[in-house]
């Protein structure tokens, strides 16, 4: 095994909150309908997980939002699930699967992706 890619990121979840309100279609636009179902901190940890996956693929132009889904496994541990733009990328990078660690606290929300190859 090999590590392809290491993505993080972190969410001001207040901020993330006011851009809730601010842009309605927001939620809609980044979020499948089973993510919406989560509170607005889980949503912001699986909002920093978007982004933390697209630096671990190198953040490529063309990446749609909802063809990366951060679902429960069973246990509660979180997983990513990935389709179209963003299955063709880790295709292309020789990406086997991936590690997701979320986490929120004191105000932030974070993310850490690692992508990694059989090779």
């Amino acid at each position: 095994m090999a590590v392809v890619g290491v993505g993080i990121d972190v969410v001001a979840i207040a901020r993330f909150e006011e851009t809730l309100e601010r842009t309605p279609g927001f939620l809609e636009r980044v979020f499948t309908p089973p993510e919406r179902e989560f509170g607005t901190h889980s949503l912001a940890a699986r909002w920093a997980a978007k982004e933390a996956l697209a630096k671990a693929l190198g953040a490529p132009a063309g990446l749609q939002w909802h063809d990366a889904e951060v679902l429960r496994a069973d246990g509660g541990r979180p997983q990513l699930e990935v389709r179209g733009t963003v299955a063709a990328r880790a295709a292309q990078l020789g990406i086997a699967r991936f590690h997701l660690s979320l986490s929120h606290d004191a105000g932030i929300a974070s993310a850490v992706v690692i992508a990694e190859s059989d090779g």
